[in-house]
């Protein structure tokens, strides 16, 4: 018999990795606030439910938190119909929300001593087409020996998984580490192609180039995706993170001056919008 596994959230990166989860031969217990995803997720073998109560009575041992922030992974575990209702017991929650490291660490602190759950924290990175292609990569932390043994939730939506220790916030801050460098990366290739411009160099040639080259760089081998990012989609998602990363290196009075320069140049390196207030 297939393991049950919950999957609270699927939006545009929850709905394919409930899928792959699916194809990887687990069983998903799917629950989203916006119905209008049921008739899709049902068609894709997902067994959707109508309240959250039941994704913690059907869950074997682990349910997938992939909703938008703190405040929405504290409503669907404690409000009054929410997991907690179904007295969960030997049960993980697996946060794979984008928090920042305090929050996460808050949000531990509150699952362990207000309820019998274990958590951990799953950040992702590769956007949707990586959830699409079950390529993300993983970065865990929390209980060692719970996240070694979820390896095969992680291996069926992801190709790399990274274990940073037993904090729940140490998983984003890795995340924000990755994305702060691509940023710094997006702003270094945009201008560099401004350049080339200027001197009427083909940007495929030059992107050719990279690629075989000393600068070479996952920005420029995706640089075709990239330049569609816009405010309202990727681009937007990652100066949040851009500027999420420069606040906790105050908290730590760590000097991140290229990231602060990247966070003030990037949409005016990629020409595009910047976002509206």
């Amino acid at each position: 018999m297939s393991k049950k596994i919950g999957f609270v959230g699927l939006g545009a990166m929850g709905f394919p990795m409930a899928v792959n989860l699916k194809k990887a031969g687990f069983e998903v217990i799917g629950y989203d606030a916006f119905k209008g995803v049921y008739e899709k997720a049902n068609h894709a073998g997902i067994t959707m439910v109508e309240t959250l109560k039941e994704v913690g009575e059907l869950a074997d041992e682990a349910i997938i938190s992939m909703v938008r922030d703190y405040e929405q992974n504290v409503d669907i575990i404690f409000r009054e119909d929410g997991l907690l209702s179904a007295h969960p017991k030997d049960k993980t929650i697996i946060v794979m929300s984008t928090l920042d490291p305090d929050s996460m660490n808050e949000l531990g602190k509150k699952v362990e001593e207000e309820s019998e759950l274990k958590m951990i924290s799953a950040s992702v990175s590769g956007g949707v087409s990586g959830a699409q292609a079950g390529t993300l990569s993983i970065m865990t932390s929390g209980y060692e020996a719970i996240v070694e043994s979820f390896k095969g939730y992680f291996d069926a939506i992801g190709s790399h998984t990274f274990y940073y220790g037993n904090k729940p916030g140490n998983s984003e801050a890795a995340k924000l580490i990755n994305n702060m460098i691509l940023g710094i990366n997006i702003n270094a290739v945009a201008e560099g192609l401004k350049l080339a411009n200027e001197y009427d160099l083909p940007e495929e040639e030059i992107l050719n180039l990279l690629q075989v080259s000393t600068g070479d760089s996952w920005v420029a081998r995706n640089w075709d995706d990239i330049s569609e990012w816009t405010a309202d989609t990727s681009l937007g998602v990652l100066i949040t993170d851009l500027k999420a990363s420069y606040n906790e290196g105050l908290k730590h009075n760590v000097t991140l001056p290229f990231n602060a320069l990247s966070s003030s140049q990037l949409f005016d390196s990629m020409g595009k919008d910047k976002p509206k207030d």
